[in-house]
């Protein structure tokens, strides 16, 4: 059952991030979540933003990135992510780990994202992407 939900539309600018950072800020707040799960939430979360704003709608500040909050079951905090673009194949994306791609300056969000959310979806033919996080009620 979905308990809180907020949502947050804004133009593909890089200045935008700031708003999904201010919303895990208060959501991370309101629902106790333990220190350690914020760093996760708040990279995870910025990673997803910054590739709607700048993969997905290539920087167009005529198109909106769609940022949505929901909490489930009381535990669960789920945030939907999307863009207007024309999507990605996000089954065969190139291993950011992989000695060729080592050091290029990009390629790594989705790989991050996978790897701090305890679940990444990607939907729509990618214009869409859920990370959930089982950390609410953590705090110490």
């Amino acid at each position: 059952m979905i308990q809180g939900r907020r949502q947050l539309r804004f133009p593909s600018v890089l200045e935008s991030i700031h708003l999904a950072e201010k919303l895990v800020d208060d959501v991370c707040s309101e629902y106790n979540v333990k220190e350690d799960y914020y760093g996760e939430v708040l990279i995870c979360l910025t990673e997803a933003v910054n590739n709607a704003v700048v993969h997905g709608n290539r920087m167009s500040s005529e198109l909106q990135v769609s940022l949505t909050f929901e909490l489930e079951n009381e535990k669960t905090l789920r945030f939907i992510i999307s863009d207007e673009g024309p999507g990605f194949d996000y089954e065969n994306l190139p291993d950011p780990t992989a000695p060729e791609n080592i050091e290029l300056p990009h390629g790594r969000g989705v790989f991050l994202m996978q790897r701090l959310a305890d679940r990444c979806m990607f939907n729509n033919g990618g214009t869409e992407v859920v990370v959930e996080f089982d950390v609410a009620g953590t705090a110490e």
